[in-house]
């Protein structure tokens, strides 16, 4: 009875959403990379049909840093870090498939596993040995992931209010991620208009109103528009489930857990947990921050990152 109530409660909202945006046509790849790729921009062709979109800064010699973008968003997200790190270390970063400007083919279905997957066949092609390797929120779920499954290629762990805890549920998640959860939901956001979704969501994740400009809405909304968003909302229905309290306590490298203690999307418990499951594992929380911590208050962050990555042992 209740998932029938939730299927309905749905159903009722993508219809008031219908009657407000209507359906929204694809935005072709071109036009998206013509708006929003950048000079250090670069593709590689994967496996499974993955054509991704990358971007390779700083000394190639220099330790390396690869960085996982959460739901929805794009390796946009990282700029602030490249900007404030890239003088002194290799930054990677990578949009997912199903984001951004990475393709896919039209029944590709995203997995965790699928994108640790493309995240260690692009940092092998990349020369990329021994990595940090940073995750927010879906990407930390993605970086933990990978952590587990390629320990020896992992110099440190640097989780961002992070996805994997288990029943680590916000108290006020953005109406998309209630929508996605429901496949009424999902069936009918294929083909629904994003923009009436995307500000009050950016605005619960980014906290400050003042930092969820249009620009960034309009990001946000055109590579929800993309011809990839298909795979992007077969989220959650393959793979197995990363919350594991039991396999976090396997992990040996030195680990990072940043989190915002305002963070509404995913709690602060959350980032207890973790600190508390992965030994050794160092946990800083900022207080009146939100979701997207890196974007928020990348000097603070970036010099808490700097300051884990100089203890690092070689």
């Amino acid at each position: 009875m209740g998932r029938t109530l939730a299927g309905l409660r749905a159903l009722a909202i993508i219809c008031g959403l219908l009657l407000l945006g209507g359906c929204a046509k694809d935005v072709p790849y071109p036009v998206l990379e013509q708006r929003y790729a950048a000079e250090s921009s670069r593709y590689m062709d994967l496996a499974g049909g993955v054509r991704a979109h990358y971007r390779d800064e700083g000394p190639r010699g220099a330790p390396a840093i690869v960085l996982i973008h959460g739901f929805s968003a794009s390796l946009h997200a990282w700029e602030p870090w490249v900007a404030r790190l890239s003088p002194d270390y290799r930054t990677i970063s990578l949009d997912l498939p199903g984001h951004g400007l990475t393709r896919t083919h039209s029944g590709y279905e995203r997995s965790v596993e699928g994108d640790v997957a493309v995240v260690d066949e692009l940092a092998r092609r990349l020369g990329a040995r021994r990595f940090v390797i940073a995750g927010n929120s879906m990407g930390g779920g993605v970086s933990l992931a990978y952590t587990l499954a390629h320990p020896d290629r992992v110099r440190g762990l640097v989780l961002v209010d992070s996805a994997g805890w288990p029943d680590a549920k916000g108290d006020r998640p953005p109406l998309a991620f209630v929508l996605l959860a429901n496949p009424v939901g999902r069936a009918l956001l294929r083909n629904l208009d994003p923009r009436p979704l995307a500000e009050p969501g950016l605005k619960a994740a980014y906290g400050d109103p003042a930092l969820v400009t249009p620009e960034l809405v309009d990001r946000y909304v055109d590579f929800a528009r993309a011809p990839g968003r298909r795979a992007l909302l077969t989220s959650g229905r393959r793979g197995r489930p990363i919350g594991d309290p039991a396999a976090f306590g396997r992990i040996a490298v030195p680990t990072l857990v940043m989190h915002g203690g305002a963070d509404t999307i995913i709690p602060v418990a959350a980032a207890r947990g973790f600190a508390g499951a992965i030994p050794g594992a160092r946990l800083v929380v900022y207080p009146d921050v939100a979701h997207v911590p890196m974007e928020q208050i990348p000097d603070r962050t970036a010099a808490d990152l700097r300051a884990f990555l100089a203890d690092l042992p070689d």
